[in-house]
């Protein structure tokens, strides 16, 4: 097993609770002055694809945070608050989600190209993505895990989609087309009794025993319904109504966990077909599962699916009322919580909140994460901000300022496609 299933593959280090790292920063006075690299002909064709630009978009000061904080004029994103200071998958994925949220092509190019020639090798069409590029111990950066995550390769086939749609560049198109390919024929299993299901990266989550390890928080419905356009004979929608089935199996408190397992067989080699928490990981909900609520609340109202996996998670809203916001740790088997999440984890069940008709509940998460936001701004210059809880803060806080909605489609609606008529909308 290249990658194992644990806490490292979603947050590995935090400015609170008992996974933090000392943190390592790179101060942004040093990128201030680098000039941006040049991208060869990719960059060419992004110039010769005018119509986004000659849109300007109302500022999003977030996004601007994000950038001056996370990425470097490479393409880069950075978590510095690592000790490898590391970039993943996701981190460039999601990156590239916010940068067409903010319509932003230029920072989304660099993005991709960065990702295309350090995670793939240069060639995304061929190979997926290494899930985790950085520093070894001998200082050298390269890649430092060459197994996949499969939700950093779905969402930027989401992203490519997406761009390729609202920003007519059909080469990211193609792209996404071929990337969706290679994620179809090596991170999808054929679970016995259930159907299909997105594993977790390509290798290591298929255990002896008929035994198969998954990750409730790399199942965004929303994504899955664009990716059933994307490719009509492939298995997402198959997924998408799978994913509100094991949300139902494995939450009986209403409370996500990071990881569950699905046993095809029983030990005498009967069919099972059941799920259950890993018992090396107990039945904590954490740094992974926080981002299933977020994904439920964004689900468009419209989506069969939306109200099933609301109400799969309803022990969320109970456990925010107790804490005055989101807990920590959650224990799915025994209803139990643990401690208060980081002012990430407020903006990630912020679109949960309202979803459930929460209004005050979800009035006090975004004040907390918006104080959060500043307060860790504030100590940028000693202190890294911590990458986590602004990703996480893009997602809950970009969406409750509406700066884009999921349609029931899964097409992405950023708040500027209205006011810029050039842009693609097919």
């Amino acid at each position: 097993m290249t990658r194992q299933p644990s806490s490292l593959t979603a947050r590995p280090a935090r400015a609170r609770g008992p996974r933090a790292h000392a943190r390592g920063w790179i101060g942004s006075a040093l990128l201030a002055g680098a000039a941006w690299l040049g991208l060869g002909p990719a960059h060419a064709a992004a110039q010769a694809a005018p119509d986004a630009r000659a849109c300007i978009s109302a500022p999003w000061q977030l996004w601007e945070d994000f950038r001056t904080h996370f990425v470097q004029p490479d393409g880069r994103v950075l978590d510095a608050s690592t000790p490898k200071l590391h970039s993943s998958s996701e981190s460039q994925s999601y990156a590239m989600f916010f940068a067409l949220v903010a319509n932003d092509p230029e920072r989304f190019e660099q993005l991709w190209r960065w990702s295309v020639n350090n995670l793939a090798g240069g060639d995304m069409r061929q190979r997926l993505p290494a899930w985790i590029w950085g520093k070894d111990e001998q200082g050298k950066w390269r890649v430092l895990d060459q197994n996949s995550a499969s939700d950093g390769d779905m969402w930027f086939v989401y992203a490519l989609a997406e761009a390729a749609r609202l920003w007519n560049r059909p080469d990211y198109l193609e792209d996404a087309r071929a990337l969706l390919a290679l994620v179809e024929t090596r991170e999808i299993a054929q679970l016995p009794g259930f159907g299909p299901m997105l594993l977790p990266g390509e290798n290591g989550f298929v255990q002896d025993g008929g035994v198969w390890l998954l990750n409730p928080s790399y199942l965004p419905i929303p994504i899955m319904r664009r990716l059933a356009a994307l490719s009509p004979q492939g298995p997402w929608s198959e997924i998408a109504t799978g994913t509100a089935a094991l949300l139902e199996a494995g939450s009986p408190h209403g409370l996500a966990t990071d990881w569950l397992a699905y046993r095809g067989w029983t030990q005498e080699g009967k069919p099972q077909g059941a799920f259950s928490t890993l018992p090396e990981k107990l039945d904590i909900g954490s740094y992974d599962a926080i981002r299933t609520y977020l994904w439920s609340g964004m689900t468009a109202p419209s989506d069969p699916l939306a109200k099933r996996v609301n109400a799969a998670l309803r022990g969320m809203l109970g456990a925010v009322r107790r804490h005055g916001g989101p807990p920590e740790f959650i224990y799915a088997l025994s209803g139990g919580t643990r401690g208060l999440g980081p002012f990430g984890f407020s903006a990630a069940v912020l679109p949960y909140l309202r979803a459930n008709g929460a209004t005050e509940d979800a009035d006090h998460a975004r004040a907390r994460a918006e104080e959060g936001v500043r307060q860790s701004l504030s100590q940028a210059a000693t202190q890294a901000p911590p990458y986590y809880d602004f990703m996480l803060s893009l997602f809950g806080l970009g969406w409750d300022q509406q700066r884009y909605r999921y349609d029931g489609a899964g097409r992405l609606q950023p708040s500027w496609e209205n006011s810029c008529p050039n842009a693609a909308t097919r």
